[in-house]
């Protein structure tokens, strides 16, 4: 398997920032967790809790390293990158990096597909990780 890269845009606004002008370390989360939905978006699917999907993906373990402030108004990329798929998980690596690809924070993401009703994992529905595991 090639390892798939996605990258999706952000910004930094003022609401990404602590009292320092500087994003607030919790928000490297959300940019994160967003640029993953747009994956799975640009893959042809959508996480949903509306009782439609039988399946939904959970972080199950995640480790952040800071390397470098972002700051107000920056213009950055996540870059996400798909290193594993197994059975019902995926590893995937995100950086955060400007346009000479120094790089911001970095995290080593695990998640897991469950079951929407039970919580317990469950493989991957084939179409999801086809899409997902094929070069974007």
């Amino acid at each position: 398997m090639t390892n798939p890269v996605f990258h999706w845009p952000i910004r930094i606004y003022y609401s990404d920032t602590d009292a320092g002008g500087v994003v607030y370390h919790a928000n490297y989360l959300n940019f994160f967790e967003h640029a993953r939905t747009e994956m799975l978006r640009a893959a042809g699917h959508e996480q949903s809790h509306d009782g439609q999907a039988s399946w939904m993906f959970v972080v199950s373990e995640m480790t952040l390293k800071f390397a470098r402030p972002a700051k107000l108004n920056q213009q950055l990329t996540v870059v996400t990158e798909i290193c594993t798929a197994r059975g019902a998980s995926l590893d995937f690596v995100q950086s955060l990096v400007d346009e000479d690809n120094n790089l911001y924070c970095q995290a080593n993401v695990q998640v897991v597909c469950v079951d929407a009703q039970t919580f317990r994992p469950t493989r991957i529905p084939q179409p999801i990780k086809q899409e997902l595991t094929r070069a974007h």
